[in-house]
């Protein structure tokens, strides 16, 4: 019997979760888009670029009709949701599922479905998710189940989706990646409007797909002459592209949110910006044309509404490094010098100097030179230089060879571990997030959290010691003996009054296991104070 649009899809997940060799991968999403129904093939790329539909159900309102089901006591509910780690697969465990289940519905209809019970009342949602609890066959509970809690972790790019897609319509792969990005709903498009050879309405908000840098990792000097290279601050903010189109500004984050509404400072620039362009840059906040901490740009994220106050004490600012479009032309195929030029022209006619800055190439006679001044880049509150040929074309995804990232070294404190957690998906038995403290005379003070940067085999000898040395317990957290010494890594500081230490870390990570370290030998709260008076705000 062959299997409904849901089950091809649980069958999709599962086959792409248990390959970790991208041409499996691809083969199972190419093979899938080439039977799949229509509309469901709509949905995929969708979920798989992050349009998910809104969440309906809590999910402590979903522990709750799963334990009524299956009539565990909350407790042993809990310690099951902790060992698993996800709640979608937790339920699709303890629920015995329907081994002769009929069900020919495709993905589309659970999507919309649920869509539709957005505004229902919760009544009316138990008595939906309760029946497909026990009506979809066991190999389709956790599918169902992910579809309501939300968020597919599978390790899929957009360059593979992109891949995958190009093998069964007649497009171009940096054509189908324009296609699949912007703004568009996945309940009103359909397969072929999206992925047609002649679109019938144009997106005047649509971005291109960015252009990713890899890190460099070896001496600059192997590059080439530096005549040949264009260099410039890796600014620490949001990469973003700025949009004049048709009369309007559009401004795009990196993963696909558009962002114009919470930066109205953009508004100024609508009177400002010829017709026809598209920015790559970075949103910063800044004042009197000077970068600021990052620290500060989080103060606005999430927020619906932005004061007054906020306004003036965080003005937003964009700094542009890249043209993509000009005169509604694609000029991605130019030169980089060529493209600056013009981007600087528009610039300098906007005179903005408050909302849209050019982030100007950097002067360097030599390597050496250049290495110097990249020494400077915090005080600049930039991550390092990007390293971009001149001659190079603005091409898709991440590649090898024209950009290249030269990130600074991070910052780095010592410190114990005194709290572990499991993880989650493969990790979910395994206690590999861990809770680090620094000295403050004779007591210890947490100041973060990491849960990356040992091996696996690292990771299971500190599980091992955290299940011999766990103290006390405190629902999924354990506390554990001061023993264990890392070194941390992370890339900025910044004052925190939500923080018993008073910082907070940018991406910290486990740098290495200091085996050679006692808890005698940590950093201290005023060695973070220090830090903090550096390279903070």
């Amino acid at each position: 019997m062959s299997k409904s649009g849901l089950e091809l899809f649980a069958h999709l997940i599962n086959e792409l979760d248990s390959s970790t060799k991208t041409n499996d991968k691809l083969f199972t999403l190419s093979n899938y888009f080439s039977q799949a129904p229509m509309p469901d093939r709509v949905w995929v790329i969708a979920l798989f670029s992050g349009r998910r539909p809104r969440r309906i159900v809590s999910s402590t309102t979903l522990q709750i009709w799963c334990a009524a089901q299956t009539a565990l006591p909350d407790w042993l509910l809990a310690e099951c949701y902790h060992t698993v780690g996800d709640l979608a697969e937790t339920i699709a465990l303890l629920l015995p599922g329907n081994t002769h289940s009929t069900d020919t519905h495709n993905l589309s209809y659970y999507i919309e479905a649920l869509q539709k019970l957005e505004k229902e009342s919760e009544e009316t949602k138990r008595l939906f998710v309760i029946t497909q609890w026990q009506q979809l066959h066991k190999d389709a509970l956790f599918t169902f189940n992910k579809l309501i809690t939300g968020g597919f972790r599978i390790g899929i790019s957009q360059k593979m989706m992109v891949n995958a897609l190009a093998t069964s319509v007649q497009l171009d792969p940096s054509i189908i990646a324009l296609r699949i990005s912007g703004k568009w709903d996945p309940a009103t498009t359909s397969f072929e409007a999206l992925l047609s050879n002649d679109p019938q309405e144009k997106d005047f908000s649509k971005p291109y797909p960015f252009y990713l840098a890899h890190a460099l990792e070896e001496a600059p000097q192997n590059l080439g002459a530096i005549e040949e290279w264009q260099a410039e601050w890796k600014w620490d903010g949001i990469r973003g592209q700025l949009i004049k189109r048709n009369g309007e500004i559009y401004v795009w984050s990196r993963g696909e949110e558009l962002m114009t509404d919470k930066f109205p400072e953009y508004a100024s620039l609508k009177n400002k910006l010829p017709d026809g362009i598209v920015l790559d840059g970075e949103i910063i906040p800044a004042k009197n044309g000077q970068p600021l901490p990052f620290a500060l740009l989080q103060t606005r994220i999430g927020r619906k509404n932005i004061s007054k106050k906020q306004l003036e004490e965080v003005p937003i600012a964009f700094f542009a490094y890249d043209l993509l479009e000009w005169q509604d032309q694609d000029i991605r195929d130019w030169p980089l010098e060529k493209r600056v030029d013009i981007l600087s022209t528009i610039v300098d006619n906007a005179n903005l100097p408050h909302q849209l800055l050019l982030s100007k190439p950097i002067s360097a006679n030599s390597w050496e030179e250049l290495t110097s001044i990249r020494n400077d880049s915090r005080s600049m509150f930039a991550e390092g230089l990007m390293l971009k040929r001149r001659n190079s074309i603005y091409q898709v995804g991440r590649k090898t060879g024209d950009w290249w990232k030269w990130k600074i070294d991070p910052l780095t404190i010592d410190a114990v571990m005194i709290y572990a957690q499991k993880g989650h998906g493969r990790r979910s038995n395994l206690y590999t997030d861990y809770t680090f403290a620094v000295k403050d005379g004779d007591k210890l003070v947490s100041f973060t959290k990491a849960y990356s940067g040992l091996t696996d085999k690292e990771f299971l000898q500190v599980d091992d010691f955290v299940k011999k040395n766990a103290v006390e317990k405190f629902g999924p957290v354990r506390t554990v003996k001061p023993e264990l010494v890392f070194e941390i890594a992370f890339e900025g500081i910044a004052a925190s009054n939500r923080h018993k230490s008073g910082v907070a870390l940018r991406f910290p990570r486990i740098l290495r296991w200091r085996k050679d370290k006692t808890v005698d030998d940590i950093n201290t709260i005023a060695d973070l104070k220090k830090l903090l008076a550096l390279y903070g705000k």
